[in-house]
């Protein structure tokens, strides 16, 4: 993985890691948006002026038309293509109804972090992420 400081920095993200029952909300990337058809967290890119907690937020109503309540930033990382990405856990309401924008979303599960290899087209950033999870520089919890 590149260290923060290897790749210049173009934009900046923000990623929500919301777990339950050992899964993690995941989401298909909509075609006609950057890397369609893969799949990856929820999340996106954070405007001028706008903290990470609030992008994060915002993304989150955007994507998936919910509210969620940003807990903590457990990671950091930087993309080979120059996008600083801002990890944060978020609480998500068990009541909560998830509407994908067709626009953004193609696809919305709920998948076990450890088979999240598995999945066909896992965008690079999230296979850092999970490397750093597997050793252990953070824990997942409910």
């Amino acid at each position: 993985m590149p260290t923060l400081d290897s790749h210049p920095i173009v934009r900046r993200g923000a990623v929500a890691i919301i777990v339950r029952e050992e899964r993690c909300l995941m989401i298909r990337r909509a075609e006609g948006i950057a890397a369609p058809g893969a799949y990856c967290f929820p999340g996106g890119g954070i405007e001028p002026g706008e903290s990470e907690a609030d992008a994060l937020c915002r993304e989150l109503r955007e994507e998936l038309g919910v509210a969620i309540e940003p807990i903590s930033r457990v990671w950091e990382s930087v993309t080979p293509w120059g996008v600083h990405l801002a990890w944060w856990t978020a609480r998500l309401a068990e009541s909560a109804e998830l509407t994908p924008s067709p626009a953004e979303v193609a696809e919305v599960l709920w998948h076990p972090w450890h088979a999240m290899r598995d999945l066909p087209g896992l965008l690079e950033s999230n296979l850092a992420f999970l490397e750093a999870l597997e050793r252990g520089d953070f824990i997942l919890a409910d």
